[in-house]
């Protein structure tokens, strides 16, 4: 997803910077091309051969290297980089450049880029929350610099506590949050519906299906991806939430209904991918219903529509799209849900055919529109929610020129 993109790693003299050789392999994975520029306090933690063999890129340490006689080197990093990102970042980097001061190439390379930059601190807890480091981050964020939170945990010096550098696979997902996609949806706030829905019994049981979540937080992750607002209503899933997503995490339909009517107004795309129950208990019981002899019977009734309920305050330029699973007629079943819940949009798949479906990495979708039908074939779930986001965001930029 990095293909033709440059992209400027800085490493600092912290333990953490172990973990940047991770980074830039994965990078490298992407089809970046990896520059990597290293204090000398740095290559005392890792040797610049080893980033060197992970990005067939001499690494830069020295501003006065021999090497770069005809190359005004850290002008031209910083021209050719579509995204810096300093990783670990230590509290004497992070003093530097909030002040403006470039005494070695990192530095220098860091005030000269006009790039996207992203600064990830590592430090000790007491460090990290020392008022002046707390104010230099806060100028850099006043900067357009992005920082990335640092992790809680057992810290390397023993003590406990926030300060861990993240590891390289977040990293590596704010990366393609930054400059994966264009951002054709920046500016528009998307709603998306992900995993099962729990309906309780009694305090140990429930009712619940075999949604796994993956699609909705393709969907989610995608939107991210492309610039958009995104909020992500989930049921209980195994999923790590995509980063710069506001995750709201819920249980029952109930729950469910009641995150996404707070946000569906103001939402310019809502998908509904989420798995809701139809059906939840008449009565949930206080205590464990404990076994006996001969049957049981567990009463049901009609969870809320939810969305029947989005359409009754959907805004004109809204578009909505929903999801049919099905196990047989499934473009009569799909475009009769899309009529009845007066949906832009449907994608429907069957539970039958092989590579679609719950928990797999990949899905097959059918596309239905009022006016059309398009067969996607059977793609990744996030190149899935890619062509879904596609269709629905050609569809919001016709709106838009129709009431302009």
């Amino acid at each position: 997803m990095l293909k033709d993109k440059t992209i400027v790693l800085g490493v600092t003299g912290g333990i953490a910077a172990y973990k940047s050789a991770y980074l830039a392999s994965a990078l490298k994975k992407q089809h970046a091309n990896v520059h990597v520029v290293m204090t000398r306090h740095a290559t005392e933690f890792i040797s610049h051969l080893t980033f060197e063999t992970l990005t067939n890129n001499r690494v830069t340490v020295e501003m006065f290297d021999r090497h770069f006689e005809y190359d005004v080197k850290h002008i031209s990093l910083a021209k050719a980089a579509d995204l810096m990102i300093v990783a670990p970042a230590t509290a004497n980097f992070i003093a530097k450049a909030a002040n403006g001061i470039a005494d070695d190439m990192l530095s220098t390379v860091f005030l000269a880029a006009k790039c996207t930059r992203l600064v990830v601190p590592a430090m000790n807890t007491a460090m990290y929350e020392n008022p002046a480091t707390q104010d230099n981050m806060a100028r850099l964020a006043g900067y357009g610099v992005k920082i990335i939170e640092p992790a809680t945990g057992l810290l390397a010096c023993g003590d406990e506590g926030k300060g861990k550098m993240p590891e390289p696979e977040e990293l590596l997902e704010h990366i393609l949050m930054e400059c994966a996609c264009d951002k054709d949806l920046e500016g528009l706030k998307v709603l998306v519906t992900a995993g099962p829905t729990q309906e309780a019994i009694d305090p140990v049981r429930y009712i619940t299906n075999h949604s796994s979540g993956k699609m909705g937080y393709a969907l989610a992750r995608a939107a991210r991806m492309r610039g958009a607002e995104v909020v992500l209503v989930s049921g209980q899933t195994a999923l790590t939430a995509p980063a710069g997503v506001t995750v709201i995490n819920v249980r029952s339909s109930q729950e469910m209904h009641d995150a996404v009517m707070e946000h569906a107004e103001s939402s310019d795309m809502i998908f509904k991918a989420a798995a809701v129950a139809d059906y939840t208990p008449l009565t949930v019981a206080d205590q464990k219903i404990k076994k006996k002899d001969g049957e049981m019977v567990i009463e049901l009734k009609r969870t809320a529509d939810i969305l029947g309920d989005i359409a009754k305050v959907r805004r004109d330029d809204q578009i909505i799209c929903g999801f049919s699973m099905e196990t047989e007629n499934l473009i009569e079943n799909s475009r009769s849900k899309l009529e009845r819940k007066s949906l832009d949009l449907i994608c429907a798949n069957s539970l039958r055919t092989e590579g679609a479906g719950f928990k797999g990495d990949t899905n097959i979708i059918t596309i239905i529109t009022k006016d059309s039908i398009t067969e996607l074939g059977k793609l990744s779930k996030l190149e899935t929610a890619q062509r879904i986001i596609d269709v629905a965001s050609q569809m919001h930029m016709v709106r838009e020129e129709r009431s302009k």
